[in-house]
């Protein structure tokens, strides 16, 4: 699915893990993709049938890219189920502390929100790498707020730039 391949273009994008710091890990691409994928659902949200049903299928192409990625680097089928279901409550969980983050004017909800989970493999992270991270969201929010929900049912997403020049000069974040 195209819209499933431009919410993962977006979530590879070098700087989030060269600039921002992200781990560039399996664990690090996953929570790039599950905040994408959830920053296009929650703009979808309440849209209408037709929303409702390009989130719900953005979000099975998800599920399914989840397992056909744990088949090709060798995880067994009597093991995939359960890792996969462990995903989707991962993935529910960041979807409500994102949206409740989100709507929260304090921007440091946010920071906590991507610091547990975006981050939740470093052990000390940049609080620039955070705050830069936690504008991205929101301006990407923003960003998919302000186009027409019509063209984003069609196919169209619009991210904002990921942030460069977030480094502080602190290595090992």
């Amino acid at each position: 699915m195209a819209f499933y391949a431009a919410v993962v273009t977006q979530a590879r994008q070098p700087g989030f893990y060269a600039d921002l710091r992200v781990p560039d890990t399996l664990d690090g691409r996953f929570e790039l993709i599950a905040l994408h994928v959830f920053l296009v659902m929650r703009r979808l949200k309440g849209q209408g049938a037709t929303a409702d049903q390009r989130a719900r299928r953005l979000y099975e192409v998800m599920i399914d890219e989840f397992d056909t990625s744990l088949r090709e680097m060798g995880a067994g089928d009597t093991g995939i189920g359960r890792r996969v279901k462990t995903m989707l409550r991962g993935m529910h969980g960041r979807i409500i502390a994102y949206d409740k983050a989100l709507a929260d004017p304090d921007p440091r909800h946010l920071e906590v929100a991507l610091d547990n989970n975006l981050y939740g493999t470093v052990r000390a992270v940049d609080p620039a790498h955070l705050a830069a991270m936690a504008g991205y969201a929101r301006a990407t929010a923003a960003a998919l707020e302000a186009l027409p929900v019509e063209r984003i049912v069609d196919g169209e997403l619009r991210f904002v730039p990921v942030p460069a020049g977030a480094m502080t000069g602190v290595s090992g974040c």
